[in-house]
């Protein structure tokens, strides 16, 4: 009886280390830029100069590489900003590589790009989605962007009982798992034909990465505690029926920030074969939101 209790006592504690993340930590590595191993053209940033005094940096999600900004950084040219959506190293490019580096890292290059652009712009926002909608809110937590766009940002991976967000069940075994595999199915993305309304040019990587899905989950605890010291205008865009980040994050964002901030809900049929997620890729939706995105800019001045 005591080695059946002595088994289910280290099977709770193997759980609680593993969903809790307790005693997890890890290292910022300093990441340089290397697009010569993007394996499609597509991949690279998106650099648009001409001379403007106010900027947009756009942050792409996880796995997934600038080229889901296409048609916003050719509207934003169209209004007159200077745009930058570059590519996060490791992503686009190598997925060996990507293994091996963690949101810590990929979050510190962007916030040293995004102080390299305020030197030289009088306004810069930031726009981004997914993994990047959470970048674009911690940014706004420690640095002044003049506003700021999110487009599906979670700020809760798994939340049963306070929130009701279950976002993956198998998330609670992500770091037992990474002990034993650094991917599952991993490989790389150039279109997905059986997709539609633009999604099926979607350019990342595919599979599952645990370390590095544990290492987002592990941040986003901060990034949602420190939502109520936003102070820039901020613009959540989610839609309802989001299959990879559940819409209940945006009632969250609602929740703690207490900055001016607006809220759009989308709702997209069934028609639409693709995860309802990445909203500026998708052709039937995106004119509309990037109508909406320069009038909130517009409407603080910007």
């Amino acid at each position: 009886m005591r080695w059946i209790l002595l088994v289910v006592v280290v099977l709770v504690l193997i759980y609680l280390w593993s969903s809790c993340l307790i005693l997890y930590h890890e290292k910022t590595e300093k990441l340089a830029a290397d697009e010569s191993k993007c394996f499609s053209e597509r991949c690279r940033s998106i650099i648009i100069r001409q001379g403007s005094e106010k900027a947009v940096l756009l942050i792409h999600g996880f796995p997934t590489t600038p080229a889901m900004y296409s048609y916003a950084s050719e509207r934003l040219k169209a209004e007159g900003w200077d745009v930058y959506a570059p590519l996060i190293p490791t992503f686009g490019a190598d997925w060996h590589d990507f293994e091996k580096t963690n949101f810590s890292s990929w979050y510190a290059w962007i916030e040293e790009y995004y102080r390299n652009l305020r030197k030289s712009y009088k306004t810069l926002c930031v726009i981004g989605t997914s993994m990047g909608g959470a970048m674009t809110l911690k940014l706004a937590e420690r640095e002044k962007p003049d506003a700021i766009v999110t487009v599906g940002a979670p700020v809760v991976y798994n939340s049963f009982f306070r929130y009701h967000v279950i976002t993956q069940w198998g998330a609670y075994f992500g770091r037992i798992i990474a002990l034993f595999t650094p991917s599952i199915g991993a490989g790389i993305v150039e279109g997905k034909p059986n997709s539609n309304d633009g999604n099926e040019e979607w350019l990342g990587y595919k599979g599952q990465f645990p370390a590095q899905g544990i290492s987002l989950i592990w941040n986003l605890k901060p990034i949602k505690k420190g939502l109520s010291t936003i102070t820039c205008p901020l613009l959540s865009i989610h839609d309802k029926g989001d299959k990879t980040v559940p819409f209940a994050n945006q009632s969250i964002i609602k929740e703690h920030v207490k900055s001016d901030a607006e809220y759009i809900a989308t709702e997209m049929g069934p028609e639409c074969h693709h995860t309802h997620h990445a909203l500026l890729m998708y052709h039937s939706i995106q004119s509309e939101l990037m109508d909406r995105i320069i009038s909130f800019f517009s409407s603080h001045g910007l």
